[in-house]
């Protein structure tokens, strides 16, 4: 850093000063921070975990998590004791203030039902922020984030200079990007909307902010729902896959989904790299995709996981066949040998394929806008709704 006025040494004006310490801010603060944290938690018997780096574990007599966000930290345990001691240690490594049992971290508010063994995460005063930053809280309260038959595509970008004009002063890729926070923490109903609408942040037009302004009136209605874990006596990983063929009108490609369960722990909507030109590809895309994705689930839970082989459930008849059975087929001779690795997989007995039909698969509103009635029942069996 160049000499800061007031402290340049006059026998060395041209040169900088090499610091001791890491500056608050910088990237190799946060990076020196973080080697420092592992030092100490791993001094205390705690692992890290390979799949996800921010979170360790201290399994002896009891059960310790720990879940590290930059400098936020959340401790997980079955043993208050234990607990105690973990947060001592700290305070004698670290300055560190004990906000006490968990409310909210991240803007998440985190509640408990300890009756009935349910944990619910909602980001209610997060949304309220981002529809009074978009003029949308007075707004009419929508049912659906995005309406069956809606259609959006290139031909509705702006094509004259007015039009260019008048669009490039709406804040499209805001709205886009603080949709995108509460999707991915606590929303998976606005995956499949907000993976389509944020195709066009390049060039929306005034299609494309309507389209927009419909998710932000549903997330109005729906802004005190909870994300709701827990509530079954044994922790089971299963896995749903669904994909829409050919559903992009600009480039005929095929949009995928995946979401794994009972924990709602991940969800993905999006679209996929390449062309299909059966329903059965895109499918099995997706399959091969989920269980990568479950594999390392897995491995982030370790011993919690009782269940083997894991469970995938797909509605489609002929993806599971083609997964099942070493068969080739003129129409699927295409389909790329990476993606038959799922083939070797369920040999080995790591996944069992188990077919669902189209209207139980929770996956489904993560493919394609469904009308009220069935978006609202898939939504529920992804763990969304009220803790009361």
């Amino acid at each position: 850093m160049t000499q800061p006025d007031g402290f340049v040494d006059p026998q060395n004006a041209g040169k900088v000063c090499k610091f001791l310490k890491s500056i608050y801010g910088l990237k190799q603060a946060s990076w020196s921070w973080n080697l420092r944290f592992d030092e100490v938690v791993k001094g205390f018997g705690f692992i890290k975990n390979v799949e996800e780096p921010c979170v360790y574990k201290k399994w002896e007599c009891t059960r310790l998590s720990g879940l590290i966000y930059v400098d936020d930290i959340l401790l997980i345990g079955n043993g208050i004791t234990m607990l105690e001691v973990v947060k001592d240690l700290l305070r004698k490594s670290f300055s560190m203030k004990d906000l006490g049992e968990a409310a909210y971290i991240l803007g998440i508010k985190i509640c408990r039902d300890r009756s009935r063994r349910l944990i619910g995460l909602s980001q209610s005063t997060y949304i309220d922020k981002v529809l009074k930053r978009f003029n949308m809280h007075d707004s009419k309260k929508g049912f659906l984030p995005m309406s069956p038959g809606t259609i959006l595509s290139k031909t509705q970008c702006p094509s004259t200079t007015d039009e260019q004009k008048r669009m490039s002063e709406i804040p499209y890729a805001s709205a886009i990007g603080s949709i995108m926070y509460a999707m991915i923490c606590t929303r998976p109903d606005v995956s499949f909307a907000s993976s389509v609408t944020s195709r066009y942040q390049w060039c929306p037009g005034e299609g494309h902010w309507i389209a927009i302004k419909n998710i932000l009136k549903y997330l109005r209605r729906s802004k005190d729902v909870f994300l709701v874990f827990g509530g079954e006596e044994e922790l089971i990983v299963k896995g749903y896959t669904d994909a829409g063929f050919q559903t992009d009108k600009d480039d005929s490609r095929s949009k995928s989904d995946s979401y794994s369960a009972s924990m709602v722990e991940r969800w993905k909507s999006s679209k996929q790299d390449t062309i299909a030109n059966s329903v059965t590809k895109p499918s099995i895309l997706q399959l091969q995709k989920l269980q990568r994705r479950q594999f390392g689930l897995e491995s982030l839970f370790l011993s919690w996981v009782a269940s083997r082989p894991l469970d995938l459930y797909c509605d489609n008849t002929g993806t599971i066949a083609q997964a099942k059975e070493s068969r080739s087929h003129q129409k699927s001779k295409h389909i790329l040998r990476r993606y038959h690795l799922i083939r070797e997989i369920i040999d080995r007995g790591d996944v069992k394929i188990c077919k669902v039909h189209t209207d139980l698969n929770v996956a489904d509103p993560l493919t394609n806008p469904l009308p009220q009635s069935k978006f609202e029942a898939h939504t529920k069996a992804m763990g969304i709704g009220y803790l009361s």
